[in-house]
């Protein structure tokens, strides 16, 4: 019932957070497009763009924490945490997409198609606005994603604060196509914007890359590293194991499964080798906050009766 309870608080807490996401991706999306179509900065349309794939991203991650908090059934005995999995690499894939249409823009206004930027206080205001919002709502998906170890929370959280950075790029582009307009002699810099939307487009790749690399590893089964080595350092310090072996480790969106064989005395009775693999059990969830573990005792080949010939 304890579990239960448990279980339910966190799917509400980390379905707040990603709602919270989508929310605050709509506003600043909105936002974004209005003051880039007035100001025609492809600066800021290019933070409009990565908003709107932002936001078809908070959506996806909120549906993946809802769904990957489903009870295992016969279909999927090891629970739907992958849902999470393949929530980040939809997002990996659309910062992609988002990264080319960038550089595509950037490079025709650069050496082909020109566009005057119109300076505007709303230009300003609308990127210090998006600053804001994302260290607000990174800081809220990172708390959840830490407390509850959940990998679409983690990559929203991830995105949003590169964000952050991203957007002050194009602040620092606009003040350059300010400068070129007020000086004489620096004309150069009414390039700027372009560069600076060529900046948010490796930091965007940077990003992607990151997330691309960490949703492979968990859709791949890849262990949590030194995890392995520290699961057998750990029982084998438990008195009446000789050896732990054949450690198989897993993940599933948030949650962590755990195999491993052990060598025990095999005149034990069933009752003493329950509890030694629970002692066993109870020592490897001590690792992790989320861990289901299996436990095989094997008897150790010095106890096992010899068969007559």
């Amino acid at each position: 019932m304890m579990s239960t309870q448990k279980n339910s608080l966190a799917e509400r807490e980390k379905s707040g957070a990603a709602l919270s996401s989508v929310v605050a991706a709509v506003g600043l999306t909105s936002f974004k497009i209005v003051v880039g179509v007035m100001t025609g900065s492809l600066g800021i349309l290019a933070e409009a763009a990565h908003s709107g794939l932002d936001l078809v991203a908070a959506l996806v991650t909120f549906l993946a924490v809802r769904l990957s908090g489903k009870p295992p059934d016969v279909e999927h005995p090891y629970g739907h945490g992958k849902i999470e999995n393949l929530s980040a690499l939809f997002e990996t894939v659309l910062l992609l997409v988002t990264c080319i249409w960038i550089i595509y823009e950037a490079v025709q206004r650069l050496f082909f198609h020109p566009v005057a930027v119109e300076l505007s206080v709303w230009s300003f205001i609308v990127m210090a606005t998006s600053i804001g919002v994302d260290i607000t709502r990174s800081k809220i998906l990172y708390k959840a994603a830490r407390k509850y170890k959940s990998q679409a929370l983690e990559a929203d959280a991830l995105h949003f604060s590169t964000d952050v950075w991203s957007s002050s790029v194009v602040i620092l582009g606009l003040l350059c196509v300010g400068i070129s307009q007020w000086f004489k002699g620096v004309e150069w810099l009414e390039n700027a914007d372009a560069v600076a939307a060529l900046a948010v487009a490796v930091i965007v790749v940077y990003v992607s890359i990151q997330l691309g690399m960490r949703t492979v590893e968990g859709l791949l089964d890849t262990a949590p590293k030194d995890m392995a080595r520290q699961i057998k350092v750990e029982v084998e310090a438990i008195e009446g194991v000789s050896d732990c072996h054949n450690i198989r480790i897993r993940h599933s969106g948030p949650h962590l499964f755990v195999d491993v064989h052990i060598l025990v005395d095999g005149h034990l009775s069933l009752l003493e080798a329950h509890a030694l693999t629970e002692r066993v059990e109870d020592k490897i969830k001590a690792l992790s906050f989320d861990v289901d573990v299996t436990v095989h005792p094997e008897p150790r080949p010095d106890s096992r009766p010899e068969l007559e010939v």
